[in-house]
């Protein structure tokens, strides 16, 4: 676009679409020479008053000469942003670099005067805080690292914009104008003031779509059948509270309504506002569609229609299309190809979704990718029963296909302050940004529980997102990290997320177990044992038990101090019917609502009548005045189960939403049973509901889960601190950083770099001399001193002690070269062997400390032990850096070989505060110094008192872009 020679190429880098504090969308990109009329249009829309406060007077229009200076940029020191909507500026913001004296001036002058405008009609949408922060980060890049603005004291909106963005500002006035000063470099409140503004824009951009005043779908069928005419029949039939129409450009012009529903040829022909739009349509028209919507104003699109980047590179570019098409209009979307969205709440009532019914009202959202998931998820949580599942049901149900623009951080934003979710369940097939997801996880497990099934799979097609370098179990670790309930399949999801749907969590680990069997006790004791738990001595009523002794049993164990959860197990006894079951279920729910506060679980065998008793013990559901037909009795009153394959095959017949069509048969075996996770109503507020499980093993994995979750939420209250060290030379690293990287883009260090580096934050390192010659070891062994090690450095010795490549505790020079020689005879020449001498360490245990920066996750922290053991069980911890005080703690802890350094067997501890000290100065360099994006130090032998670091390695590169460092954006696509 700028063409002329004195300016810079276009900084393509810097257009990004944004969610304004209304949840609509804006697109933010420089000014060019092109935008001359478009910047004179959007100035004649502007009042008078908002001129005046930009230039102090009145200024009715722009001349000739102000259009050039405001299009007319370098990209340097002159750069202007617009935020635009349906490709119309709706607000401008621009800098101009200036000496000390307020003069124009070129780098080095590090200070800049900012001037915004924004249209009357869009402020108050958060635009100016949003161009904000995107023009500060241009500045910084250009090296300017101070704004400066005048504002007039009546401007107090603009004045709100500055002194709102948490930036460190002084404020002046003369001349009747207020002067405001601020740095950009990113501060703590600055940072918290950015992240809380995305998440009120994200969650309400969500809101938008899931409780909209009116929807349309496009693509309605005018006979029965089809992708368009079922979701418009499934929200009539569910109750949706707002306006609905169909929309279709084949409807004959005098039909008015399709089956009581209004009917229209185009959504521009829907009097009145339109918020949502379901998008049924054959894939070459969605573009069309797309269009009409925008300039009808609807806030957003579920699209179900198939055929885009899973179709292939065509489709891709399509989908990447349809994105930039909505956007440009301020449209989220959820799909393309999506099974749709739910919404149970009395005020809604909205499913504008391929499920054929409407999922009972309750507490528990969901979130899927694919329609496979969704239905199998929706149909084990939801699908009629008799009250198999009470009445804990679905809040809201995202099901996002392609997950080109709405992703599950979008709904997770959402559900953090959503007061009718108190349980978040997400099968996630992928995570595209883990640095964010796990940043709005860990905010969101500290209110609420986040159940997670996490899929290997790579980013959804068609996404432009940084793929992570680190393993699947690295990620997973990360994200128990960060408080999320990790699962491995969607029956563990759902067991879980029904304890902790209604249960209160636990107080600890321990475990009381009442039962009238003494096997299914006894089963549930070890079950407890395989997951970690503190099982107390399993107490059998026998078979003759009554339901009373299991009230009087289950009313004691819960007023124990010595327990923090009870598993009931229960059989059924010979002759029992509905009425013993019911009462059994009435004596558990009034025995947990007389002592609250401790999670309760049943085990049942093939008890049906339990099941739905403790669903049905006195419920407060509201009560069905007949069955709908071919339900059972005392059933929610769906439309009949049977046409879900009917449904689903109409998606397959169409090509929308494809994948869904084969999931029922491949994904039911995996969810097979979890129907039976029932839970009982309870009669008061104190009560709650009660899970009851098929098989002893599936009920204690959901309690231990709930007890690390529990256990994580007390941690989390006090984090621990990053400490300070006096001895850390931060200055001096810096200098010696860049120093090497002026050398190149990437570089190893050698051996002499890697100590002085290490030197400089604390981290001793033991130097290792070369020794090419049998000579040359014995004059190392002199410099160091006896008694000393040799050791061959060659690759595939290196660090695998176990194949002979080591001789310790030498003591003089005749053992010395013995051992030379005989590494020569057993493994080759010196120069295959490539060995070294070193001082001996004092005897301990050998570890491994290291720290890589992933592109994706940031930068992280791993311990454990050394050797070919620990590698092969894959026996390694992580952690986020930053790492605090307890997290090197809990650090140390977490593998599963972490005894060896505790006593094990009598052996003697080591000094684990020492390897802590350890790992958080590696955390500090890593932390402090970006361009550090590797550190490994293998082995750290840690002795009884103190600890050795025999090798290191150190690599530097420029740093990875933090964007969760820089203004809020959109995925680009």
């Amino acid at each position: 676009m700028q063409t002329s020679s004195d300016r810079h190429e276009y900084p393509a880098h810097w257009e990004a679409d944004v969610v304004l504090r209304d949840g609509g969308t804006a697109r933010v990109r420089p000014i060019t020479v092109d935008d001359a009329d478009r910047l004179v249009s959007f100035y004649e829309q502007v009042s008078d008053e908002s001129k005046y406060y930009r230039f102090f007077a009145p200024y009715p229009r722009l001349s000739a000469k102000d259009v050039h200076r405001f299009t007319h940029h370098d990209f340097v020191d002159r750069v202007g942003l617009a935020a635009t909507v349906g490709g119309e500026f709706i607000a401008t913001v621009r800098y101009d670099r200036i000496s000390a004296d307020g003069r124009a001036a070129t780098a080095p002058a590090d200070e800049a005067e900012v001037a915004f405008l924004v249209q009357d009609a869009h402020q108050g949408r958060g635009v100016a805080s949003a161009l904000l922060e995107h023009i500060a980060a241009v500045a910084r890049e250009r090296g300017i690292r101070r704004f400066a603005a005048e504002v007039l004291p009546a401007n107090n909106k603009m004045i709100k914009v500055f002194t709102d963005a948490g930036y460190t500002q002084k404020r002046s006035f003369e001349d009747g104008v207020v002067r405001l000063e601020f740095d950009l470099e990113p501060t703590d409140r600055s940072l918290a003031v950015q992240r809380a503004r995305e998440q009120r824009a994200e969650a309400r951009s969500v809101r938008r779509l899931l409780g909209p005043g009116s929807v349309a779908v496009v693509g309605v069928g005018r006979t029965p059948g089809g992708v368009g005419r079922s979701v418009l029949d499934n929200i009539r039939d569910a109750g949706f509270t707002g306006g609905l129409y169909a929309v279709n450009k084949a409807f004959p012009e005098e039909q008015k309504d399709l089956d009581g529903v209004p009917a229209y040829r185009s959504v521009r022909d829907i009097e009145g506002p339109v918020d949502l739009v379901v998008v049924a349509v054959p894939v070459e028209h969605v573009p069309e569609v797309v269009t009409e919507c925008g300039e009808h104003g609807v806030q957003g699109l579920v699209v179900v229609t198939a055929g885009y980047a899973e179709s292939g590179p065509e489709g891709r570019e399509r989908q990447r299309e349809l994105v930039r098409h909505a956007r440009t209009y301020g449209m989220r979307i959820i799909g393309p190809n999506a099974f749709g969205v739910i919404n149970t709440s009395a005020d809604v009532r909205l499913n504008a979704s391929l499920a054929p019914e409407m999922p009972r009202p309750g507490r528990i959202g969901l979130f899927a990718q694919s329609g496979a998931i969704g239905i199998a998820l929706l149909s084990r949580l939801h699908r009629r029963g008799g009250g198999v599942t009470g009445v804990t049901g679905v809040s809201t149900f995202v099901s996002s296909g392609n997950r080109a623009d709405v992703s599950g951080n979008d709904v997770l934003q959402y559900w953090y302050d959503d007061p009718d979710t108190d349980v978040a369940l997400m099968y996630l097939e992928s995570i595209g940004n883990p640095r964010k997801f796990t940043r709005l996880a860990r905010r969101t497990a500290a209110a609420k529980p986040l159940v997670v099934v996490q899929g290997a799979g790579s980013a959804p097609q068609g996404h432009a997102v940084r793929a992570t370098r680190l393993p699947h179990a690295t990620v997973s670790a990360l994200l128990r990290q960060a408080g999320v309930i990790r699962v491995e399949t969607i029956t563990e999801l759902v067991d879980t997320g029904l304890l902790l749907a209604r249960q209160p969590l636990p107080g600890g680990a321990r475990v009381a177990i009442v039962g009238n069997s003494e096997s299914l006790g006894l089963l549930t004791y070890d079950a407890c044992l395989s997951e970690g738990l503190r099982p107390l001595a399993p107490l059998d009523l026998t078979t003759a038990a009554s339901a009373g002794d299991f009230h009087r049993a289950l009313s004691e164990a819960l007023a124990d101090e010595a327990c923090d959860a009870v598993v009931v197990t229960a059989i059924p006894a010979v002759g029992e019917g509905p009425a013993e079951d019911a009462a059994l279920a009435e004596a558990l729910r009034s025995a947990a609502a007389g002592v609250p506060g401790k999670p309760v679980l049943v085990v049942h065998v093939e008890l049906g009548g339990l099941a739905a008793a403790l669903s049905a013990a006195a419920s407060t559901a509201p009560q069905v005045a007949s069955k709908a037909p071919g339900a059972e009795g005392g059933a929610h009153p769906f439309r009949p189960a049977e046409r879900l394959p009917t449904a689903v095959a109409e998606q397959a017949a169409t090509g929308v939403a494809e994948h869904a069509a084969s999931a029922v048969a491949e994904h039911a075996p995996t969810v097979a049973g979890a129907e039976q996770a029932v839970a009982a109503v309870p009669a008061s507020e104190q009560g709650g509901l009660i899970p009851a499980y098929p098989a002893a093993e599936r009920a204690v994995r959901a309690l231990a889960e709930a007890v690390k979750y529990a256990q994580w939420r007390r941690e989390a209250v006090d984090p621990g601190r990053v400490p300070e060290f006096e001895d850390i030379d931060e200055k001096g690293s810096a200098e010696l950083i860049g120093g090497l990287l002026a050398r190149g883009q990437g570089h190893t260090l050698g051996v002499e770099e890697t100590c002085e580096l290490l030197g400089k934050y604390g981290v001793d390192v033991h130097r290792a001399l070369p020794a090419p010659t049998p000579d040359d070891a014995a004059e190392a062994a002199r410099t160091l001193g006896y008694p000393v090690a040799l050791k061959a450095t060659a690759p595939h010795l290196r660090h695998r002690a176990d194949l002979g490549g080591v001789r310790l505790d030498l003591a003089d020079e005749d053992q010395l070269r013995r051992a030379y020689a005989e590494l020569g005879e057993l493994f080759g020449t010196p120069q295959e062997l490539r060995p070294v001498v070193q001082r001996m360490a004092p005897r301990g245990v050998d570890t491994v400390v290291r720290a890589v920066i992933d592109p994706a996750a940031g930068a992280v922290l791993s311990f454990g032990l050394a050797g070919a053991a620990s590698q092969l069980l894959g026996d390694t911890a992580h952690r986020l850096i930053p790492v605090t005080d307890r997290e090197a703690g809990s650090l140390i802890r977490s593998i599963r070989t972490a005894p060896l350094l505790f006593g094990w067997r009598g052996s003697t501890p080591v000094d684990t505060p020492a390897l802590e000290e350890l790992m958080l100065r590696v955390s500090r360099l890593v932390d402090d110094h970006p361009e550090v994006v590797a550190v490994t130090l293998e082995p750290v032998v840690v002795a009884a008192h103190g600890l050795s670091v025999l090798g290191a390695s150190v690599r530097l590169a420029p740093p990875p872009v933090r964007d969760d460092l820089g203004p809020r954006t959109l995925p680009v696509y």
